[in-house]
C-alpha cells in the first residue's frame, strides 16, 4: 500500500498552498523515519509506532510546538485514510502530542558557533570545495542575518545586493523585508557563487536558485539540516541559528523592535520571548564573572 500523500495534498481543497507545503513536509519527514523503520504504507502504521515517532522528534530537539504541528498533520493524514476506506482503523485517533507551548529557544555557545564557521569538524575536510563553499554561505547566512530555512532557500539571484552587504527575503505571507549581511556572509557568498554554484550547476538546475543541492537542484529545508547534522559538534536544528541570532543582538543592547524587523516578526509579543532567553544568558554571565556576584540576594558588603 502506497503512503499517496499526493491524494491527500488534492483532498485539502480548503488549505492554502502554504498550509498544503507544510502538511507535506510534515508527512515525508514521517515516511522517511517509518522507512527506515521497514514500514513501506500506512496500513503497517499502528498508535506505538506513531508515539514512538513524536518521542523521536523530542530526541532531536524539535520544540514541543513543533512535535505538536507534526502530529498534528499526522491525525489529519491517517484520519483521510480511514474516512477514504484506505484503513479500516485510524491508529492516529486519540494520538496526543505536546502542547504548542515551546521551550525556550537554545541558544548556541560560542565554541559551537566557532565550529560551525571556523573549525568544522574533520568529517568535512574531504568535501569538494563546491560543498564546503555552499555550506559556509548556508551556515553564515542563517546565523549572520537570522533567516528562516525557507527564506533561505527561496533566495534569487535577484535578491542579492552583495555590493551594498544586503539582501532582500520574502518572509510569512509574502512581506519582503531587507536585511543587513554580514562581511563574512558577503565573502562566503561571493566565493560560492563564483566557484561553488556553477560546480553544482546542470541541465535540470532553475535559473532563479542561489543555492543547489547535490543533484544540482534547489537546495530543501531537509538538506539544510543534513548540512547541520554534518557541521556540528552537537545535534543542532537549523531554526537555532535564527534563535542564536536574536538573542546575540539583544545581549549586545539591540532595541526589541529593530529585532522584531530583522527577524520579519508580524507581532512583537513572538519576538519578546528572545528577551527571556537573553536575561537568563545575561545573568549566567553576570553571575561567572562579577567578584561579588555570589553574595545572598539583597546582600551588601556594608557600603
Amino acid at each position: 500500500m502506497v503512503w499517496d500523500i499526493d491524494g491527500f495534498a488534492r483532498s485539502l481543497t480548503a488549505a492554502s498552498p502554504a498550509t498544503v507545503d507544510a502538511y507535506r513536509r510534515d508527512l515525508t519527514d514521517f515516511i522517511e523515519w517509518a522507512e527506515r523503520a521497514s514500514l513501506d504504507g500506512p496500513s503497517g502504521v499502528d498508535r506505538r509506532t506513531l508515539r514512538r515517532y513524536l518521542a523521536y522528534l523530542g530526541t532531536r530537539r524539535y520544540a514541543r510546538r513543533s512535535i505538536a504541528r507534526k502530529a498534528s498533520s499526522i491525525r489529519r493524514y491517517f484520519g483521510w485514510l480511514a474516512r477514504t476506506g484506505v484503513l479500516a482503523v485510524d491508529p492516529s485517533s486519540g494520538l496526543s502530542s505536546p502542547s504548542g507551548e515551546g521551550r525556550l529557544p537554545r541558544v548556541l555557545k560560542a565554541d559551537e558557533l566557532e565550529s560551525l564557521l571556523d573549525q568544522p569538524p574533520a568529517i568535512v575536510d574531504a568535501d569538494p570545495e563546491h560543498v564546503r563553499l555552499r555550506d559556509d554561505a548556508v551556515l553564515e547566512l542563517l546565523y549572520g542575518s537570522g533567516l528562516r530555512v525557507s527564506e533561505l532557500c527561496g533566495l534569487r539571484p535577484e535578491d542579492l545586493d552583495l555590493p551594498a552587504g544586503a539582501i532582500t527575503v520574502w518572509g510569512k505571507g509574502a512581506k519582503q523585508r531587507r536585511l543587513p549581511i554580514t562581511p563574512p556572509a558577503v565573502d562566503a557568498m561571493a566565493a560560492w557563487l563564483q566557484r561553488g554554484r556553477p560546480a553544482l550547476a546542470g541541465d535540470e538546475t532553475p535559473d532563479d536558485a542561489v543555492f543547489l543541492n547535490a543533484r544540482g537542484r534547489r537546495l530543501g529545508t531537509r538538506d539544510v539540516r543534513r548540512i547541520l547534522d554534518r557541521r556540528s559538534v552537537a545535534p543542532t536544528h537549523p531554526h537555532a541559528l535564527r534563535h542564536t541570532f536574536a538573542t546575540h543582538l539583544l545581549d549586545g543592547g539591540a532595541d526589541l523592535r529593530v529585532v522584531q524587523e530583522l527577524l520579519g516578526h508580524a507581532d512583537l509579543s513572538t519576538t519578546q520571548r528572545y528577551t527571556h532567553v537573553s536575561k537568563e544568558r545575561l545573568r549566567s554571565v553576570y553571575e561567572a564573572t562579577h567578584p561579588r556576584a555570589e553574595l545572598p540576594r539583597g546582600g551588601h558588603d556594608g557600603h
